[in-house]
């Protein structure tokens, strides 16, 4: 995916240079594309075609590389109960689920679920001086693919969040309201973290928590 953003950003820079721009977003590369295959469009010289051409192969190979190595990848998880189970988790799809299931096969190794939040690196460094505790940023010393899976997760759940409310979530709210949106990210992407390891460790799926309304 790195791959195709580099070519994205090359072929749009160059396209930029002969006056040729359009809306940022995969999707939109079609343009670009078609542009490339117009002979007849005499804004790009012969030679800035070619190479424009070479640029085009590359990033669809690349794209249809990704397209099949996804196709693969959910149907791994279609047949995978455990993946499917983690994927009731809110904030995590099939390729975070999937990554999950592949890369924790004995979910026992770890004695609970900040342990295993700790592994992947989202637990904040503890500094104690004094007798006082105090937390600083995440150590990033563990699995940086779940890591990073993790949190894009959380920050969807969010930005869902910010639009259409938490009201069955009252921790992600009180969460949301004292700290910046990547720190909450960071928070909600731990606390996710847990909720993978009970669900590993004890079996079943996840179940929305009741808010009873208090009299």
């Amino acid at each position: 995916m790195r791959q195709r953003t580099m070519l994205v950003n090359a072929l749009r820079a160059h396209m930029a240079e002969f006056g040729i721009v359009t809306r940022v977003g995969l999707p939109q590369i079609k343009e670009l594309l078609a542009v490339i295959a117009d002979k007849d469009d005499h804004r790009l010289p012969p030679d800035a075609r070619a190479c424009l051409e070479s640029l085009g192969r590359q990033f669809l190979s690349v794209h249809e590389e990704i397209c099949a190595a996804d196709r693969r990848l959910h149907a791994w998880h279609r047949s995978d109960p455990v993946s499917q189970r983690l994927a009731t988790i809110p904030g995590v799809g099939p390729v975070t689920a999937s990554a999950l299931a592949a890369s924790i096969a004995d979910p026992s190794v770890f004695k609970s679920g900040r342990e295993m939040a700790a592994w992947i690196g989202l637990v904040p460094r503890q500094n104690s001086t004094g007798g006082k505790q105090r937390l600083g940023k995440i150590s990033k010393q563990g699995d940086q693919y779940l890591r990073w899976l993790l949190v894009a997760g959380a920050m969807t759940v969010i930005r869902h969040a910010r639009r259409r409310g938490t009201a069955n979530q009252p921790w992600l709210d009180d969460v949301m309201a004292r700290r910046p949106t990547k720190v909450a990210a960071v928070a909600l992407a731990n606390k996710m973290a847990r909720m993978a390891w009970a669900l590993l460790r004890h079996g079943g799926a996840y179940r929305q928590p009741v808010i009873t309304a208090s009299l």
